[in-house]
């Protein structure tokens, strides 16, 4: 489905849930945009941790998408059906 500015809706899984996001957007503005402010947690303190710079130098973004650990989802375009998953 296409909204206004032609962009396409498309869904995909967090953490085995069924969301929407559009085609092409980084993966941690999908996710953003859905409410999702936690992709992942601290190994050593448990703390949730999300989104932080945004371009890639921080790597507190990290997800598993479609089987691959440690991507960060900021750099990560959104694809149909992609299952993403907190690590």
């Amino acid at each position: 489905m296409e909204n206004q500015n032609h962009e396409k809706e498309i869904s995909f899984t967090f953490n085995g849930k069924r969301i929407k996001g559009i085609e092409g957007q980084p993966i941690a503005a999908a996710l953003m945009a859905n409410g999702i402010r936690a992709i992942r947690t601290c190994t050593v303190t448990g703390e949730p941790r999300g989104i932080y710079c945004g371009i890639g130098h921080c790597y507190e973004c990290r997800a598993t998408v479609n089987q691959k650990r440690n991507i960060r989802t900021c750099l990560k375009c959104l694809e149909e059906n992609m299952d993403i998953k907190s690590e």
